[in-house]
């Protein structure tokens, strides 16, 4: 299991869970991963995830490590990890993978780390650590390093990738492409 703390009022993310009658932390990420996977409107802006009531790996993650940061948290980690996504790990882009012949593709995702036990609030489910066993890369990152940031790393890392996998009949673009395809079949689910 994890640290559970309670949430203190005064400060902006805690203000807002508390409004919710949301008290504690293990009750806010059960909050978190019951909303919707969905991108946001602002992905810079994790706070987004409680106005429009749903988010991806990177909002719902993020706006948890404001809300632990505010109750001075800090074995509450945000991590990015970029995981071959494939179709033990992730079932829905199943359809995807097989009409580019990929057996998996690198995608980057946002968690949590309380000491070494990994938190995936992404969708419902706490046990949505599949990815773990397939990390390629891991590192700690800020909640402002989930837009620009996430992205950049994550196109980075594709194109060392393809360059190490000169087999992959693909460039960067087609690829980044293919992702998306992946996400949509992830969102559809």
């Amino acid at each position: 299991m994890f640290h559970n703390f309670p949430i203190h009022p005064g400060k902006e993310i805690s203000d807002r869970f508390l409004k919710n009658e949301i008290r504690d932390f293990s009750s806010a990420m059960i909050y978190i991963q019951d909303l919707p996977y969905r991108r946001n409107s602002d992905k810079n802006n994790p706070a987004i995830v409680l106005d429009e009531r749903t988010g991806t790996c990177s909002t719902k993650h993020a706006v948890l490590k404001l809300l632990a940061d505010e109750n001075d948290q800090p074995n509450v980690r945000l991590m990015m990890g970029i995981y071959k996504m494939n179709t033990q790990n992730t079932k829905s882009v199943k359809t995807v993978l097989e009409k580019y012949q990929l057996d998996y593709i690198p995608e980057a995702h946002n968690y949590l780390k309380m000491g070494n036990k990994v938190i995936d609030v992404t969708k419902r489910g706490f046990a949505n650590t599949l990815f773990v066993n397939d990390l390629l890369e891991e590192e700690e990152i800020s909640p402002g390093q989930i837009g620009a940031y996430k992205v950049s790393r994550h196109r980075a890392f594709l194109g060392e990738w393809l360059d190490a996998n000169k087999q992959i009949p693909y460039h960067l673009e087609k690829l980044w492409q293919i992702r998306e395809e992946c996400i949509e079949a992830i969102a559809a689910r």
